[in-house]
């Protein structure tokens, strides 16, 4: 694999192998067939303009991303603000703090120019053996034009925590968002993607994972233009265990794309992989991509990964490309499983013989579909705030295919029933 690094801060310093230390580029190289040969490095020069024929921008609208891609910044950065639990810490750090870049390189040209482009970092660490009692909550409310954002959590070893990202407002933001998950911690990160119409948003976000370190990562997308996240998580020792989540719901015209990597580069590790989503409308475009590495020396793993899509409407298109990798043959267990469809008209029948209205039966599948994610969010707030989205995205679409408005008193029992048994849904 083509890395940097001897020094990977946030330098501004880009001269191949130099002497004082500065990033130390390998040669770029076209991308393999294995996610183990992809180019990573911190110089956007290293990678070359997509053109939408790369495996890495294949589905992407390459169109409608050219102003983060040109990399100008024509806009006022996002308005951030932090409500912080007790005993966690919040900072600002400058370009070259030592303390950025201890995740992977970026892999690919946005995330480079993200790397570059930012001149600041928030940093928040939870501090050893600390226990947070309530959520971190990040707010990211953009003010419109371009701009790069960088965030740090950290959760060092053996705490316990919550980190909520929350975005929203307009504009164009490429963002980084690094991870680290120290030896024994527990750390839940929810990135929620609530955009305006028009926004746009492309976002990395690299975790590291310790020995016996628990990483749960949720992302929750609904709202924007275009949105872009590529999780990624490698572990840096054995007995790591990470969860990644994620739910969305495109309307017409919209276009959300997830590309999950996890390098299960030391042994006895564990990662789930589990992404729900929905679409409606003309010219709705979901991508999800899961990439799983099992290396020869992670000997122990057991991985899995599963993406479901309900397509609600014609006119909507879903992509969805399980990869795994295996470099080993002493692993636990690996596998992956994909499915895109429609309706379920069995389902719609046995509601409809038992008197529920087609609008009411319409939303209790799709709430029986999101069910589970919801519930495995793990932050109140979020799960209602998701629910009354859902609910208002139903509401565009229902009367179109029904002809007719919703029995709201039965949509109240059905809420009611969701909100006291939310797991007891169809799947």
């Amino acid at each position: 694999m083509t890395t940097t690094t001897e020094d990977n801060t946030l330098s501004t310093d880009h001269s191949r192998a130099s002497a004082d230390g500065a990033h130390s580029h390998g040669e770029a190289k076209a991308s393999g067939t294995s996610r183990a040969d992809r180019l990573t490095s911190y110089a956007v020069e290293d990678f070359a303009v997509p053109t939408g024929r790369e495996e890495e921008w294949r589905f992407s609208p390459l169109n409608r991303l050219q102003g983060l891609l040109a990399g100008t910044l024509s806009g006022t950065a996002p308005q951030v603000g932090v409500q912080a639990a007790e005993g966690v810490l919040t900072e600002q750090l400058a370009r070259g703090d030592q303390r950025l870049g201890r995740t992977a390189a970026p892999s690919d040209r946005m995330a480079a120019l993200a790397w570059e482009g930012a001149t600041e970092a928030l940093a928040v660490t939870i501090p050893r053996g600390h226990v947070a009692e309530s959520e971190t909550t990040i707010t990211i409310n953009g003010a419109g034009g371009s701009a790069v954002q960088h965030i740090l959590i950290e959760a060092e070893p053996m705490s316990e925590s919550v980190v909520v990202l929350d975005h929203r407002g307009t504009g164009e933001l490429n963002q980084t968002v690094e991870i680290i998950v120290g030896d024994g911690a527990h750390l839940r990160v929810v990135s929620v993607q609530d955009w305006d119409a028009g926004a746009v948003h492309t976002g990395s976000q690299r975790a590291t994972l310790g020995r016996d370190a628990n990483l749960k990562h949720v992302v929750v997308t609904l709202g924007g233009d275009v949105v872009r996240i590529t999780p990624e998580a490698a572990f840096a020792g054995p007995g790591g265990e990470v969860t990644l989540d994620g739910l969305y719901f495109a309307d017409g015209g919209q276009h959300q794309e997830h590309r999950l990597f996890v390098d299960h580069s030391a042994p006895n590790c564990t990662s789930r992989v589990t992404y729900k989503g929905a679409l409606q409308g003309e010219e709705a475009h979901i991508v999800w991509i899961g990439d799983v590495l099992i290396r020869k020396e992670a000997e122990g793993t057991d991985t899995y990964e599963l993406n479901r899509n309900l397509v609600l409407t014609d006119g909507a298109r879903a992509d969805s490309v399980p990869n795994l990798e295996i470099e080993t043959g002493e692993i636990e267990g690996a596998g992956h499983a994909s499915a895109t469809g429609r309706f379920d008209d069995e389902q719609l029948f046995y509601l409809r013989s038992r008197g529920v209205p087609e609008a009411a039966a319409r939303r209790l599948v799709v709430r029986g579909f999101f069910a589970e994610m919801i519930a495995k969010i793990g932050v109140a707030s979020i799960e209602e705030r998701l629910l009354a989205a859902i609910d208002d995205e139903l509401d565009a679409v229902m009367e179109d295919l029904t002809g007719g408005a919703v029995d709201q008193a039965l949509i109240d029992v059905i809420d009611d029933g969701a909100h006291h048994n939310p797991g007891a849904s169809t799947s």
